[in-house]
């Protein structure tokens, strides 16, 4: 074989491995950007599964601190009724266990700033109950009278709409209300 005939194999020799090799260099740089893709839809998957976790969370603490409220509400004005307190006994303390299931909830997942409100509301709400509790059984402490329960009361709603709003700051909420 003369040298022209070997050059012109080796061409074409090389030309055949780099077409073959160049698909399959294409091929790989494809499938690792479907696999970063993937990835980075899988994250995207889990961020929202964790916010949306996050808001049911906020919204279950939310509404069991309300309900908790309006059950003492009720508890303080039965108290002054003369009335069977039984389902008013009931529904407070109903009220209470969601609101304990809901705030042991928040500990392990709300950041730090937003449980420091959730948590000086429950222990008012806590304080609240056990006025309410002593003044329904008959054995007040000092201090315990329903003109303190109503003003612990109306102090925690003012509580509640602090943590309301720092549970909407944190989801985000607060900036759309910026818009309007």
């Amino acid at each position: 074989m003369d040298v022209g005939g070997a050059t012109a194999l080796l061409v074409a020799v090389a030309g055949v491995v780099g077409t073959l090799l160049s698909a399959l260099l294409t091929q790989r740089a494809a499938d690792r950007s479907r696999q970063r893709e993937q990835e980075r839809a899988e994250q995207l998957r889990k961020r929202r599964s964790e916010a949306q976790e996050l808001r049911s969370c906020y919204v279950a603490l939310n509404t069991s601190a309300r309900q908790y409220l309006s059950a003492l509400t009720d508890h303080l004005h039965a108290l002054g009724r003369d009335e069977d307190l039984r389902s008013v006994r009931q529904r407070l303390t109903e009220a209470r266990d969601q609101h304990r299931d809901a705030y042991a909830e928040a500990q392990m997942r709300v950041p730090e700033r937003v449980l420091e409100l959730a948590g000086g509301l429950s222990h008012g709400l806590g304080a609240v109950y056990g006025m309410v509790r002593r003044l329904d059984d008959g054995v007040p402490r000092a201090g315990d009278s329903p003109a303190a329960v109503q003003a612990g009361i109306d102090a925690l709603w003012g509580g509640l709409r602090a943590m309301r709003r720092a549970l909407r700051a944190d989801l985000g909420a607060s900036r759309a209300d910026l818009g309007r």
